[in-house]
């Protein structure tokens, strides 16, 4: 029986063998089948990630090298090039205007400077010279220096303050003003806008008075004005007064000045008059001088009769007074008028006989001024506006920390939200210090707020040797006439777009989520390139963005030459970059 059992046992052993390996074989392909979908999962999931990361973080980081521009680019304005001036109307000169390139033709190249480039002397003896290499014009000093523009003398060109309507200086040109306005000394008068500004003598004069000038002059093939103006320190755009809106809000300029630009305000239905009253505060001032202004002493140097210049003259008193101004005060060479502040004039405008009539309420903004054609009417303030006159404001330097009336018409905006801006742009601007101590001293003194909110960054750099100019985007909430009203200047600019300057005209650049906030219309690559074109060589940028926006900018700014650091405080991550100095390894034309 025993002999019989084993077999048995033997057998029985077999089965439990056979089950425990179907067991095992069954739950290892149970295991395996789990373990391979959970692989599967982690993949798809992996894969998935990356997809939501594209959609929600389009910036990339690769590696980027930007070819040099040739030498003829050198000067390059993109949206302002006289090259393809030919494809646009003449009709009171509108080719001058902004013309942008389209997308397909925008160069991704870096603009080098001019063969014998030098670093810019510092303010304020910048103020008086500058280095001829940088602004290689030998023809207006031959066209002008009878006119005491300026001379060239060795390596340098010299601004002796000269002007077609000054040639005794510009100093005693302004004296005369300001015995005709009071208010240009007492911190009255604080924002002035100049048409047709020459080298920007007059603007440069104001500085040292306390009143803040932008200088405003057409790109044409010669003159290079602006660029003048930017390579001694002074504030300049280009921008001519044609078809379209200046880039400027409604009523915000405390003076506007024209000294012999020749522009003919009594044509066109006095359009151009028109949008000089559209910028100017009321109760602020327009100054005139040349052309048709004390004919009775010049009309001969004009190749003109007397009898014609009286009727310029009194055509334009004439117009001037149907908008609402009226002649303040007028001696020699020099004629002012004032905006008026009383509301019955523009209440009489309403008459269908009168021309200009006032703007009716149609949907076009008084502050609309970006591609905006001028409207041939009269804006007049809104009866809201209880503060807006030059007379209803603080005088500076208490207009800049005074919120003004008109933050409380921006959407959310508030004379609180207003304060707290100001005190968090004091203790930023102190951090800014620490980690660019060029900040504040002569190596800096051209500088652009890219994006700003109601010029908090400029209001706490006030009492540095520089002039900001504050930049608010044409497709965000409107807050320059914030920035206006405060005393400080800036412009309106859409980023997908060049900005209307010449190359190596800013000395620093900062940037306060820019890239964040624009990342759905402008590619982050083409703003840099536009950043690397109007930032003069060892000039510096201050970037405040996110973690991912900064390390894709810095893999950019790499490819510019561009030397940049991190820096990640407790309170912001900031990027701090310099502009490196470099010579274009192409010939000029012509040379061998």
């Amino acid at each position: 029986m025993k002999y019989k059992d084993k077999p048995a046992e033997k057998s029985s052993g077999k089965v439990h063998l056979v089950i425990t390996l179907v067991v095992l074989c069954g739950l290892s392909f149970y295991l395996g089948g789990t373990f391979c979908r959970d692989e599967k999962n982690k993949q798809s999931t992996q894969q998935l990630t990356k997809t939501v990361d594209k959609k929600t973080l389009p910036l990339q980081i690769k590696p980027v090298a930007f070819p040099e521009c040739g030498p003829d680019y050198q000067d390059y304005t993109p949206c302002t090039d006289p090259t393809r001036w030919k494809k646009y109307s003449y009709r009171r000169l509108s080719f001058m205007e902004r013309h942008c390139p389209p997308a397909f033709e925008r160069k991704e190249c870096l603009v080098p400077p001019p063969d014998g480039y030098r670093i810019p002397i510092k303010w304020p003896k910048s103020k008086d010279e500058c280095w001829y290499r940088n602004v290689p014009y030998d023809w207006i000093n031959k066209q002008k220096s009878n006119q005491h523009w300026l001379k060239k003398e060795g390596e340098k060109f010299i601004f002796p303050g000269g002007g077609t309507m000054f040639p005794d200086g510009v100093g005693k040109y302004v004296d005369l003003m300001e015995n005709l306005i009071p208010g240009m000394k007492d911190g009255t008068v604080r924002t002035a806008i100049d048409t047709g500004c020459g080298v920007a003598s007059w603007g440069g004069d104001l500085l040292h008075r306390g009143i803040l000038t932008v200088s405003l002059a057409p790109r044409d093939n010669h003159e290079a004005q602006v660029q003048f103006a930017l390579e001694r320190g002074i504030p300049a755009i280009l921008g001519i007064i044609s078809t379209q809106r200046l880039p400027f809000p409604s009523n915000s300029f405390d003076m506007a000045h024209c000294s012999r630009c020749l522009i003919p305000w009594t044509e066109f239905g006095g359009i151009y008059l028109v949008e000089v009253h559209r910028i100017l505060r009321p109760g602020g001032f327009w100054v005139l001088s040349g052309p048709p202004v004390n004919y009775e002493s010049h009309w001969k140097g004009w190749n003109t009769t007397m009898e014609e210049q009286k009727s310029n003259y009194d055509k334009l008193n004439e117009l001037l007074t149907s908008m609402c101004f009226k002649l303040y005060r007028k001696k020699d060479d020099i004629a002012v008028w004032q905006k008026q502040s009383d509301l019955n004039c523009y209440k009489k405008l309403a008459s269908p006989d009168r021309y200009p009539p006032r703007c009716d309420d149609d949907g076009t903004e008084p502050d609309s001024a970006w591609y905006t054609p001028i409207r041939p009417c009269v804006v007049a303030a809104h009866l809201k506006y209880k503060k807006l006159a030059l007379e209803s404001l603080p005088k500076w330097p208490e207009r800049l920390r005074t919120a003004p009336e008109r933050v409380s018409y921006v959407h959310r905006g508030s004379n609180a939200g207003f304060k707290r801006d100001d005190e968090e742009w004091k203790a930023r601007i102190q951090r800014y210090r620490k980690l660019l101590p060029a900040l504040g001293t002569d190596k800096i003194r051209n500088v652009m707020d890219m994006n700003t909110l109601y010029g908090g960054f400029a209001a706490a750099l006030i009492d540095s040797p520089l002039w900001v100019m504050n930049v608010v985007s044409s497709k965000s909430e409107n807050t320059l006439p914030v920035v206006y009203d405060r005393g400080l200047i800036g412009t309106y600019h859409d980023w997908c777009e060049a900005f209307s300057t010449y190359p190596r005209t800013y000395d620093l650049l900062h940037v306060d989520g820019l890239f964040t906030a624009e990342s759905q219309r402008c590619e982050m690559k083409s703003v840099l390139l536009e950043m690397d074109r109007i930032l003069r060589p060892n000039g510096y940028s201050i970037i405040r963005e996110s973690s991912s926006s900064i390390d894709a900018i810095a893999g950019i700014a790499k490819g510019m030459r561009w030397g940049c650091r991190k820096e990640d405080t407790q309170q912001e991550k900031l990027l701090v970059c310099q502009k490196k100095l470099w010579f274009s390894s192409k010939k000029p034309p012509g040379s061998r």
